[in-house]
C-alpha cells in the first residue's frame, strides 16, 4: 500500500502534545467562532433536519440512539457552520411518498402499531421482522416519516438546483426492505431519495461506507442500470450482520436484466486502518465514476466504521472517514449526504460535524468550542479528533487481499455500458416483469432458509447488537 503513504499525512491524527496539521492559527479560530463558517463559493450546501426526530428512543438498552443527532447538531451550531449553509426543517414524508417503495400493508402496520397494541399483531410480527433489534416503540411511524422526509427533501433540493450538496444525518437507514424492517431500519429513506433523483438524473451512484453491507438499497435497484450501488463493509457470511455482500455479488444473473453487474461490493476483514481504507476507497471510487459516469451521487456515511464503535470492528479515525467524503466531493457532482450506523454517540457527532465542515470546504479548530452544550460528553480530550486507531482489532486485511478486490472490481466495471439506456418515463424500482422476477427469487430464497430453520434465527443472531444500559451518558 505504498501508494497511499503520502495521503495519510493529510488526515492523520497528530501525536499528543504536537500541533500537527489539524490546528488553526489563533486568528482563524477566533474568526470562525465569532463570525461563523463562510459560505462556500461556487456551490450551495443545505442541511436538512427536523428536531422532532431526536425525541424518539428505541429503548434504554438498544444500541441505536437518536441522541447522537442532538450532539451532532449542537456541534454543528457551536462551530457556527449554520452560517455557511441553507438550513431546512423538513416536513415528515407522506404515506404516498413512503409508498413509492414500501408496501401498503407494511406502512399501515407501522402507522397503527404501538407498544400497547403490539399483542394484536403477534401473528404478523415475524413477516415484518419485528423483534429485539427492530422493536416497536412510541411514535415509530412519526420517527420513520421524519427521517425519510428529510432525505426526500434533500434529494428534491438537488433536483431543483437549490443545493449542490444536501445533508441529512438522520437518514441513511440502508437495511430496510420493501415490506420488512431489518438492522434497526424500518423505512429505507435512501431508496426514496434515489427515486427522487431519478426523476431528473439519468444515472445515480450510491456509495456506502457504513461497516455493514447496504443490502436494502442494493436489492431495491437490482433490476435497473440507472443506479449503481457500491458498498464498503465488513463481510462475514455467518458471523456479522447482514451476512451479504461478498466480492462476487454483482447483481442478479437473470437473463437480459439490465441490473447485472451494477452492484459492487468491497468486503473487508476486521481492523482495516486509515491508510488502507482511504487508498482502497480512492482507487475504486475513481474507477467506478470513470466507468459509470453518474450525474448524481448519494453517499451514506455510517459512523460504525470508526474505531472504538460499540458494534464496528474497523480501526478508522475521523479524518480518514472524512477523507472519503472529501474525495467524493472532488468530482463536483451533485451529492446527497446521509448518516447511517454509529453506536458511540460522542464519536458519531464528532464525525458528522467534521464531515459537514468537509462539505463546506471549511477547516474548523480541533478543540471543541468551550461554550457548547453537552461539552462534558466529550471528556477528557474535548477534541474533534480523538485517537480511535489504537489497534482494538487486529488487522486481518493483507495487501494481496486488498489488491485482489481492486482487480476484481476493475474487471466487473468492464461489463458496464458507459452510457446505460435510460427510460426517463419509468422510475425504478417499478420495472414490472424484471422487478417482480427478482423479488420472487429473493422471496423463494428466504422461504427455503426459513423451512430449513436457518432463516429468521440466523438473521436475528446476526442483527443482535451489544446493547447495554447507560449508553446515553457514555
Amino acid at each position: 500500500m505504498a501508494a497511499g503513504r503520502g495521503i495519510v499525512q493529510e488526515y492523520q491524527n497528530p501525536q499528543p502534545g504536537s500541533t500537527g496539521t489539524l490546528t488553526l492559527d489563533g486568528k482563524s479560530t477566533r474568526a470562525i467562532l465569532r463570525n461563523g463558517v463562510v459560505r462556500p463559493k461556487g456551490y450551495t450546501v443545505s442541511y436538512h433536519h427536523n428536531p422532532d426526530v431526536e425525541l424518539h428512543h428505541f429503548g434504554q438498552s438498544h444500541p441505536m440512539k437518536p441522541w447522537r443527532l442532538t450532539l451532532t447538531n449542537k456541534l454543528v451550531l457551536a462551530y457556527r457552520m449554520d452560517e455557511g449553509m441553507d438550513m431546512y426543517s423538513p416536513r415528515a414524508a407522506t404515506m404516498g411518498e413512503l409508498h413509492d417503495f414500501h408496501t401498503e400493508d407494511y406502512l399501515q402496520f407501522l402507522q397503527s402499531v404501538t407498544p400497547n397494541t403490539i399483542k394484536q399483531y403477534e401473528h404478523i410480527l415475524p413477516s415484518f421482522n419485528i423483534g429485539d433489534d427492530c422493536p416497536i416503540f412510541d411514535g415509530i411511524f412519526e420517527y420513520c416519516s421524519l427521517y425519510a422526509g428529510a432525505s426526500v427533501d434533500a434529494a428534491r433540493k438537488i433536483v431543483n438546483n437549490q443545493s449542490t450538496i444536501a445533508i441529512n444525518w438522520s437518514g441513511g437507514l440502508h437495511h430496510a426492505k420493501k415490506s420488512e424492517a431489518s438492522g434497526f431500519c424500518y423505512v429505507n429513506d435512501i431508496v426514496l431519495a434515489i427515486l427522487q433523483l431519478l426523476r431528473y438524473h439519468p444515472r445515480v451512484l450510491y456509495i456506502d461506507i457504513d461497516i455493514h453491507h447496504g443490502d436494502g438499497v442494493e436489492q431495491a435497484f437490482w433490476s435497473t442500470d440507472r443506479v449503481l450501488t457500491l458498498s464498503f463493509h465488513k463481510y462475514d457470511k455467518l458471523g456479522f450482520f447482514p451476512g451479504t455482500g461478498p466480492l462476487d455479488s454483482t447483481g442478479p444473473t437473470t437473463p437480459l436484466n439490465p441490473g447485472s453487474h451494477h452492484s459492487l461490493n468491497v468486503p473487508l476483514n476486521d481492523g482495516v486502518d486509515d491508510e488502507e481504507y482511504v487508498s482502497l476507497f480512492k482507487k475504486i471510487v475513481d474507477r467506478t465514476i470513470a466507468a459509470y459516469r453518474p450525474s448524481a451521487i448519494v453517499l451514506q456515511c455510517g459512523a460504525d466504521s470508526l474505531g472504538c464503535d460499540r458494534i464496528g470492528r474497523f480501526n478508522l479515525n475521523i479524518r480518514a472517514h472524512g477523507e472519503c467524503v472529501r474525495f467524493t466531493k472532488s468530482f463536483n457532482l451533485p451529492m446527497v449526504i446521509l448518516g447511517g450506523g454509529g453506536y458511540t454517540p460522542r464519536n458519531v457527532a464528532r464525525l458528522w460535524a467534521h464531515e459537514t465542515s468537509v462539505c463546506l470546504g471549511a477547516e474548523v479548530p480541533a478543540a471543541l468550542p468551550a461554550d457548547m452544550p453537552f461539552l462534558e460528553h466529550f471528556k477528557p480530550d474535548k477534541t474533534l479528533f480523538p485517537v480511535l486507531s489504537q489497534g482494538r482489532y487486529k488487522n486481518e486485511n493483507t495487501s494481496k487481499s486488498l489488491n485482489d478486490i481492486v482487480e476484481a472490481i476493475t474487471e466487473t466495471l468492464r461489463y458496464l455500458n458507459h452510457s446505460p439506456s435510460v427510460q426517463m418515463s419509468e422510475i425504478p424500482p417499478d420495472l414490472e416483469g424484471l422487478r417482480e422476477e427478482v423479488e420472487n427469487e429473493i422471496r423463494e430464497e428466504k422461504e427455503v432458509k426459513d423451512e430449513n430453520g436457518e432463516g429468521a434465527a440466523l438473521r436475528q443472531s446476526q442483527e443482535s447488537g451489544a446493547g447495554r444500559p447507560g449508553e446515553l451518558y457514555a
